[in-house]
């Protein structure tokens, strides 16, 4: 198709690549289909009431709805990017939109709870195309390593501005059109998202074009493995840690990788290639990648929740605080990326991650007295530190292993960031309740003192605003224990999240990548 703009050969590598305005056109059209899929991911958790509602559902039925979505995404994605790397990654990236609109027609006409399961499967299954066969675009469009690190950074913030405009975008729309909105919403921006694909992403795969044989016994297993680890992760909490079930998931997730392992060791076309995981540099910065978004996601997810239990915010409201966060991921990535070739990867990584854990640090300190401005600027900390790293972490991945197989391992980054961050909120929200009953615990040993200095020592933190006064002074007593306990609980969870954060900005000093030459490019074959 003819375009006003040109292509670059690389002499050296015969990489054919977008020149030109083209290339940033083309960062455009894949930020559209990653921002809408994590939209789509996260606002329809707004809709849950509307559709318990209309189904005549309970809660514990509507947590599927999510469960399902989740278990299905992270099955796929490796599927998606061994067949983006072989059958070319531009088909893969239409497929997967096309199908993600269908798929969104479906949920929107759905009839009730089972219906609506199904549908979301189909979307998660296409969904789940977006990220390895859009960072493989991207890195065959953006060579030179600068430009790359810059639009790879670009690219990981929609991301997060997608987890902020969520609840934005969807409270207004369930309130005025209903749940079903929030379904239609996805077809025209999907409609636009994939004439834009069409017209503009240039086609590209690896050398080995074909597959000899695809390795269905290794994505069987591993869908096995990644599914049963899902589940425990979301409804562990409700079934009990050590519950019957949840020794079932844990006992089929480890044999099904031992599996899997075997498998891959001697396919010619393995799913996942375990020579990955004997590189440095990839295992370094995956490793990084999986402490920080446990940190963040099993941190953060608490925020919302804080500020409507505690500072009586709406939803609405509570999304508000997430607006500067989600510009200050936008700015600090590309400012990261530039410094590909002048600083050292791994200084920025560490440097990144150590500020992004005093952002989340600082949450630790709010309580029922906080403003918005308390919980917006420990925020915006915590996105520059980590918008100004995820340029370097990304591309970090992309020079790590053969063009020809950066679908493979973008996948595998996904997919060690999604259950980082399913691990992540699963493990914060079992220490909240571990925090909250072990501080009502420690208060209580004061009750031998006089229950009037307690009440008084107490509102000094929490606001008597905030407490109904019984008649009786020991019910009082009680209810401000409680309250404090849980106050400290979220203040625990922060600190703890912190911790673990900075324990990835000190292990960040062994990713061994040197200072990367800035205008070096990658060889894929167009």
């Amino acid at each position: 198709m003819a375009t006003a703009t040109t292509t670059l050969r690389d002499r050296a590598g015969g990489i054919t690549a977008a020149g030109g305005t083209l290339k940033w056109i083309i960062l455009l059209t894949v930020i559209i289909g990653t921002f809408l899929g994590r939209l789509d991911q996260t606002i329809v958790n707004l809709a849950l009431p509307k559709i318990i509602s209309d189904f005549h559902i309970t809660v514990s039925a509507s947590s599927w709805i999510a469960t399902a979505y989740i278990i299905a995404n992270a099955i796929f994605v490796p599927i998606w990017g061994k067949l983006g790397d072989t059958t070319g990654r531009k088909r893969v990236y239409l497929w997967g939109f096309g199908i993600f609109i269908a798929g969104s027609i479906l949920a929107a006409l759905s009839w009730n709870l089972s219906s609506l399961i199904v549908f979301r499967i189909i979307q998660a299954v296409a969904s789940s195309a977006d990220y390895p066969t859009a960072m493989a675009i991207l890195v065959f469009t953006f060579p030179e390593n600068r430009e790359r690190a810059q639009a790879l950074g670009i690219w990981s913030a929609s991301f997060a501005a997608a987890s902020v405009f969520g609840p934005l975008i969807g409270g207004p729309l369930i309130d005025a059109f209903g749940w079903r909105s929030v379904f239609w919403v996805n077809v025209p921006v999907g409609i636009v998202g994939v004439v834009m694909a069409w017209s503009f992403i240039h086609e590209s795969h690896s050398i080995r074009r074909r597959v000899v044989k695809f390795d269905w016994w290794g994505a069987t297993i591993l869908g096995i493995a990644v599914a049963t680890l899902s589940l425990v992760l979301d409804q562990g909490q409700s079934w009990g840690w050590l519950s019957a079930a949840s020794n079932a998931c844990y006992a089929v997730t480890l044999l099904a990788l031992l599996i899997f392992i075997a498998i891959e060791y001697d396919h010619p076309e393995p799913l996942v290639d375990l020579k990955f995981f004997k590189n440095n540099l990839f295992v370094s910065v995956l490793l990084n990648n999986i402490i920080i978004f446990m940190a963040l996601m099993g941190g953060i997810f608490l925020v919302p929740i804080f500020a409507q239990t505690f500072l009586g915010y709406s939803a609405t409201q509570a999304g508000y605080l997430f607006i500067p966060m989600a510009f200050m991921f936008v700015i600090s990535a590309p400012l990261g990326g530039s410094l590909v070739g002048r600083v050292e990867m791994r200084w920025v990584i560490m440097v990144s991650t150590f500020v992004g854990s005093i952002g989340i640090f600082l949450l630790a300190g709010i309580d029922p007295r906080s403003t918005a401005w308390d919980i917006i600027w420990p925020l915006m900390i915590m996105a520059f530190g980590m918008g100004f790293g995820m340029a370097q972490r990304t591309n970090a991945i992309a020079v790590a292993v053969p063009p020809e197989e950066i679908g493979m391992a973008s996948s595998i980054l996904m997919l060690g960031r999604n259950i980082a961050g399913a691990f992540g909120i699963s493990v914060f929200a079992t220490l909240l309740n571990n925090f909250i009953n072990s501080n009502v615990l420690t208060f209580a040993k004061f009750s031998h003192l006089n229950l009037n200095n307690i009440g008084n020592q107490l509102s000094n933190v929490l606001p008597t605003t905030t407490i109904a006064t019984p008649a009786n002074a020991h019910a009082t007593f009680i209810q401000l224990i409680i309250l404090k306990a849980e106050v400290s609980g979220y203040g625990d969870v922060f600190f703890w999240a912190a911790i673990v954060m900075c324990t990835g900005a000190v292990l960040a000093y062994w990713i061994k990548g040197g200072k990367l030459d800035k205008n070096k490019k990658v060889h894929v074959e167009g």
